[in-house]
């Protein structure tokens, strides 16, 4: 598997536009994606202007795919005003543990 996480910092006066637009791209992504298995979206309770995502992929293609989808292109278009850093860090071989 393939993981992806992504950190952005949003300017305050629009986290919560962000946000709704955010949580529709989770949706969009686990719907329309066969291998999109995780879409976590993440706000951080002390500084409300960081989202942590945490994506789960069958693997690298899967998300080169979902990067080149119609949905995220929108979606990136849509929020980069709102945004003030976007980090992005990958990882594979995933290995997943749940209780």
């Amino acid at each position: 598997m393939y993981a992806v996480c992504v950190t952005f910092h949003i300017r305050l006066d629009a986290v919560d536009q962000f946000l709704t637009r955010m949580h529709q791209q989770a949706r969009d992504s686990l719907s329309k994606e066969e291998d999109c298995y995780r879409f976590d979206v993440c706000s951080d309770v002390d500084r409300p202007g960081v989202v942590f995502l945490y994506e789960l992929y069958k693997d690298r293609n899967a998300f080169d795919e979902h990067s080149r989808s119609d949905h995220f292109l929108s979606f990136n278009s849509e929020v980069a005003p709102l945004t003030l850093e976007k980090a992005v860090s990958t990882f594979q071989d995933v290995s997943v543990g749940l209780k």
